[in-house]
């Protein structure tokens, strides 16, 4: 199945492409409001500026692929593998990330306001001025990311692992750290007002 037949069949009404095969394809810029492509193998698929607003990517390869400014808002992306996505300016509100893979993504500047990252995989993942307002991040793998300034802000790190993050100017104000691995992170530059500490950090917050 090429563009063509996706674009055809999406324009009759058709939105079920279920395990369908679309590596490397070019969407860019494309309207597939709602669309199906769940179990689909989209890597080093093209989909800058697409609108894939409340798509369904359950399970899908997305690996390479390129997502810049792409529109995912309230997409379905539970257990899909993003690994070394672009995702720069990526709108991604509201979506469910849950247990997705994510490992050394670029997400710099991609809107994640409270989206569903709950055990989502993001180790080594570049999210350099990320907003992550109200997230759920709960049991998520964040060693190794770039944090640098990000929007944490009332985002839930419970039980999450950010060991070897870079933390510089991130903002995680009323943010739940405190059952998080924070091991090996310099905290000297980040606003903790109003956050959940452990008692460690709280140590930390007051030396």
């Amino acid at each position: 199945m090429d563009t063509n037949d996706i674009l055809e069949r999406y324009a009759a009404g058709n939105r079920h492409f279920l395990q369908v095969s679309l590596q490397r394809v070019n969407l860019k810029e494309i309207c597939l409001v709602g669309i199906n492509l769940g179990q689909g193998n989209l890597s080093g698929a093209n989909l800058s500026g697409a609108c894939l607003r409340g798509a369904n990517l359950n399970e899908a390869n997305l690996v390479e692929a390129t997502l810049w400014r792409t529109d995912l808002r309230e997409a379905l992306l539970i257990w899909a593998d993003l690994s070394k996505a672009c995702l720069i300016r990526s709108n991604l509100v509201k979506a469910d990330l849950h247990k997705a893979v994510l490992v050394r993504a670029d997400l710099r500047l991609a809107d994640l306001r409270y989206a569903d990252l709950s055990d989502a995989n993001l180790e080594g993942a570049d999210l350099r001025y990320a907003d992550l307002t109200g997230a759920n991040l709960a049991g998520a793998n964040l060693s190794k990311t770039n944090l640098t300034g990000a929007n944490l802000s009332k985002a839930d790190l419970y039980k999450a692992n950010m060991a070897k993050a870079i933390l510089s100017r991130t903002d995680l104000r009323y943010a739940d750290i405190s059952c998080t691995n924070m091991d090996d992170i310099d905290l000297c530059d980040v606003n903790l007002s109003g956050a959940c500490l452990s008692e460690s950090l709280l140590l930390y917050s007051f030396n």
